[in-house]
C-alpha cells in the first residue's frame, strides 16, 4: 500500500512538471524574443527558444509551492538563465572585444583608484592611448558582448537559484542574496547620472536604445556606448567588493 501512494504521489508530481511545462511555451518564446531584441542579428530566435525549453523543462522539476513566488516568475528567470548559458557556450564574440572590455576595466579601475571619483572619458581614453573617437568606438564594440541582466555583473558564472532558488533558501544564502544586492544597489548610486539614468531606462523600464536616445536627445549608439562604459564600471567596482568580501 505504501508503495502504491508513492508510486501514486511521483505521478502526480511528474503530471504536474508536465502540465506546467505545456501551459509555458509561450514565456519561453516572448523572453526569446525580448532577449534577441539586445543580441546581433546573427543570434537566431529559435536557437534561443530551445535552450529556453530547457530552462524550462527544468523549473518544472525544481519548482517547489508555496516559496513566495508564481510558477511563471520563477521559470522566466530559469528560461533566460538558460538562454544566456547557451550564449555564452557559442559565444560570437571575437576574441579582440574581449580584450577590449578587459582593458577598458582596467583602465577605469586605474583612474578612480587615482582620483577618487569616477573616470572621465578623456581620461579612460588617455590611459588605453587612444583617441577619444576610438574610445568610443571600443565601447560601442563591447556592447554586443553585453547582453547579460545587472545581477549577472558579479561573475560569469552566477546560476540563476542564487538570486532567485526554487527551495526555501538557507539563512546563508538569504544573507549573501541581500549582501550582493546592496552593494549592486550601492555602486548604482554613485554611477554619473547620465549613466544611472541610462541603465535604469533600459534594464527597469525595458526600453531599447531608440527610445532611450530619443529621451535624451542623443544617438542610439552614444545610448549604446553610455550604458556600455556604465557596465564597465560596475564590474569594477563590484569585482572590488567581491575582492574586499572574501578578504574580510
Amino acid at each position: 500500500m505504501a508503495v502504491k501512494r508513492s508510486m501514486s504521489g511521483y505521478s502526480d508530481s511528474v503530471d504536474q512538471a508536465a502540465q506546467r511545462v505545456a501551459d509555458n511555451f509561450d514565456l519561453v518564446r516572448r523572453v526569446a524574443h525580448h532577449l534577441a531584441a539586445r543580441l546581433p542579428a546573427s543570434v537566431q530566435i529559435e536557437d534561443l527558444v530551445q535552450s529556453g525549453m530547457i530552462g524550462l523543462i527544468d523549473a518544472s522539476r525544481q519548482f517547489h509551492s508555496g516559496q513566495g513566488a508564481t510558477f511563471a516568475t520563477y521559470a522566466g528567470i530559469r528560461i533566460r538563465g538558460a538562454m544566456i548559458d547557451e550564449l555564452r557556450r557559442s559565444d560570437w564574440t571575437p576574441r579582440s572585444v574581449h580584450r577590449n572590455s578587459r582593458r577598458i576595466a582596467e583602465a577605469i579601475h586605474q583612474v578612480e583608484s587615482r582620483e577618487g571619483r569616477a573616470a572621465r572619458d578623456t581620461e579612460i581614453a588617455a590611459v588605453l592611448e587612444v583617441t577619444i573617437d576610438d574610445y568610443h568606438a571600443m565601447l560601442q564594440d563591447t556592447a554586443s558582448a553585453q547582453t547579460l541582466g545587472l545581477e549577472d555583473l558579479f561573475s560569469e558564472d552566477m546560476e540563476p537559484d542564487r538570486w532567485f532558488p526554487g527551495h526555501d533558501p538557507e539563512p546563508s544564502e538569504q544573507v549573501e542574496q541581500e549582501r550582493r544586492r546592496d552593494a549592486l544597489a550601492q555602486a548604482l548610486a554613485v554611477l554619473p547620472e547620465k549613466e544611472r539614468l541610462v541603465l535604469s531606462l533600459y534594464y527597469d523600464e525595458e526600453l531599447n536604445l531608440r527610445e532611450i536616445g530619443a529621451i535624451l536627445g542623443v544617438t542610439e549608439s552614444r545610448v549604446s556606448q553610455i550604458r556600455s562604459q556604465a557596465l564597465h564600471r560596475l564590474r569594477v567596482r563590484l569585482n572590488d567588493w567581491g575582492q574586499g568580501a572574501t578578504g574580510s
